[in-house]
């Protein structure tokens, strides 16, 4: 392709909306183009690299045994409703209604109308397993979209839905899934991690999520320290080490006292106060559970994981109380509630606080806090579980290692789904024995277009994008310096054709422009290679060759020139792990 008859509309300046690097140099480099809140067009060059991503993908999944469709983006609401996720999922779902007053929906994943096609189709035991995915415009409407195609509204994404006759058969989808997953990325050329996950509103009961690492990743991984144990998940998953101990019912510990905190409300306030450290104290957290109060505790210097509270209760919603609540369950205004002689049913404790300690707890009464609370003998504990966020420096639950964070950006995500979709919309089949069974699925997703963005978030300099050879808009970027200097034009022109006749992806810059601006636009959209003939290197019999990602050059024999420029692209290649 010729520069001079490309749409490329790169520009000096970043324009004022964009936050993070990836949506910087996109902008800047004419890949994409907003046309309203979270919701872009994809230029040529975006574009190309949009499709190098998704045609790896398609490979991949193909290569797993995954077999293409491709369904409807506007979805019937009564399908949604039929699994619950009409009231459930939330306003990220865009409702709207059809002529006829029927409610419909853009859809934001497409477990609904899978099952509803395999359910409709799939009857018996020799027809599974089966495997079906798409490449497909997804829409969620984000309350706050930023970032550019990092947190976008809509969005081009892989969704594949396996479904079983049993578990062992989901377990090897799943198994085939991670490591298409796996094979996907490296060929993409990302520094990726497979984390634990939790499956959030898409339901199931086991997921890992694909991040690739980075700096500025808006997601916060717990990566076990331990090269020879490999564990890690995200924050909402990560597990922590149960301290071991019990909470007996009796112990010598001096009985609970009370002490006056007047208007100490917060753990900083009532520590400070009371001259104690944080770890000495047991905050009480009221929720409300699906319409039912709970109280759940953790240490004070602790954070609590709502995600592991929600799922130990098996609730669907789970909100903290507001302070009208947490007055009329504890009769004590906010930052005072306590275990003891708590009216809620339902009190859950985080396990480090089964130590044979007293603790420091609300007196659900204002302005006053108890020492000496020990939860085996002064509260009723229905159970002591993991309910914390795990914390650098925690021990790894796998290993016993040393736990670090790390920032990445979520671009992949596989969940097992279990029976939740198949039973609820009675997608069965029957079985060796003429026995009607539930078919067992699993979801399998990854953000095409996201992966893009994130692959300049992890490759980037001062000067622009630095991307991998298999996903670049183009491979190599050929320019001629020779002004008008007729035989470098001539020259630049064979080689160009050379190139084309080889097969190598090349977008000659045959524009009438100084060498600033094309060395300047070439930097910013990160083509991996850079191909420089002027005249001096004419003369030579040679051209500069630069390795975008190094920034080495070298100087390239013209005699059985694509012989020599193989050689080089090769050891780009390796040197990017794609060989």
């Amino acid at each position: 392709m010729r520069l001079s008859r490309y749409y490329v509309p790169t520009l000096k300046e970043t324009p004022a909306e964009a936050e993070v690097i990836s949506h910087k140099i996109l902008l800047r480099a004419g890949m994409i183009r907003k046309l309203t809140s979270g919701i872009y067009n994809y230029l040529p060059l975006g574009l190309r690299s949009v499709n190098k991503v998704a045609n790896i993908v398609r490979e991949e999944m193909n290569r797993a045994g995954a077999i293409e469709v491709l369904l409807p983006t506007v979805q019937p609401g009564d399908l949604w409703k039929e699994t619950g996720r009409w009231e459930f999922y939330g306003k990220e779902l865009l409702r709207f209604k059809d002529r006829h007053d029927r409610d419909y929906c853009l859809g934001p994943t497409h477990e609904e109308v899978i099952t509803d096609l395999v359910r409709g189709e799939v009857r018996s035991y020799k027809q599974l397993p089966l495997n079906l995915y798409q490449i497909q415009t997804k829409f969620r409407d984000e309350i706050r979209p930023r970032f550019g195609l990092m947190r976008g509204r809509e969005f081009i994404m892989k969704d594949a839905y396996s479904f079983d006759k049993d578990e062992a058969g989901a377990e090897e989808s799943y198994r085939a899934m991670y490591e298409a997953y796996s094979r996907a990325f490296k060929r993409i050329g990302l520094k990726f991690r497979a984390v634990r996950a939790d499956s959030g509103a898409i339901g199931g009961d086991f997921s890992h999520e694909f991040m690739v690492l980075a700096d500025t990743g808006e997601d916060t991984i717990a990566v076990c320290l331990d090269e020879g144990c490999g564990y890690a998940a995200n924050l909402e998953k990560a597990a922590t080490v149960d301290p071991g101990g019990q909470c007996p019912a009796t112990t010598a510990l001096p009985g609970v006292e009370e002490v006056a905190t007047p208007d100490q409300h917060t753990v900083e306030e009532v520590c400070n106060f009371l001259n104690v450290h944080p770890s000495e104290l047991a905050k009480t957290l009221l929720f409300d559970a699906d319409g039912e109060p709970v109280a759940a505790l953790v240490r004070g210097d602790r954070e609590l994981n709502d995600v592991k509270l929600r799922n130990l209760l098996g609730a669907n919603e789970l909100n903290l109380a507001t302070a009208e609540q947490v007055q009329a369950w504890s009769g004590a205004p906010v930052g005072f509630a306590g275990p003891v002689n708590l009216k809620v049913k339902r009190i859950v404790a985080d396990f480090e606080l089964r130590q044979d300690q007293g603790w420091i707890t609300g007196a659900n009464k204002a302005d006053a806090h108890l020492k000496n609370v020990h939860l085996g003998r002064d509260a009723e504990i229905e159970c002591f579980a993991d309910l914390r966020v795990i914390t650098p420096g925690d021990r790894c639950p796998e290993c016993g290692g040393r736990i670090d964070f790390w920032k990445g950006i979520e671009v992949g995500h596989v969940f097992k789904l279990g029976l939740k979709y198949s039973k609820a919309m009675s997608a069965t089949f029957l079985d060796e024995n003429g026995k009607e069974k539930f078919m067992v699925m699993g979801c399998y997703g990854i953000g095409v277009s996201r992966i893009v963005a994130s692959a300049i978030e992890q490759n980037n300099d001062e000067n622009g994008a630095i991307f991998p050879p298999s996903i670049a808009p183009y491979e190599v970027c050929l320019m001629a310096l020779g002004g008008k200097d007729q035989s470098v034009t001539d020259k630049a022109e064979e080689l160009y054709a050379q190139l084309q006749e080889a097969g190598i992806e090349v977008l000659y810059d045959d524009r009438d422009e100084r060498p600033g601006v094309k060395f300047n636009d070439a930097d910013l959209i990160g083509y991996p290679m850079q191909l420089v003939l002027g005249g001096k290197g004419l003369k030579n019999g040679i051209i500069e060759a630069k390795d975008r990602r190094t920034g080495e050059r070298a100087e390239l024999p013209l005699d059985d020139f694509i012989t020599n420029f193989n050689a080089w692209r090769d050891d780009i290649w390796r040197a990017w792990g794609l060989k």
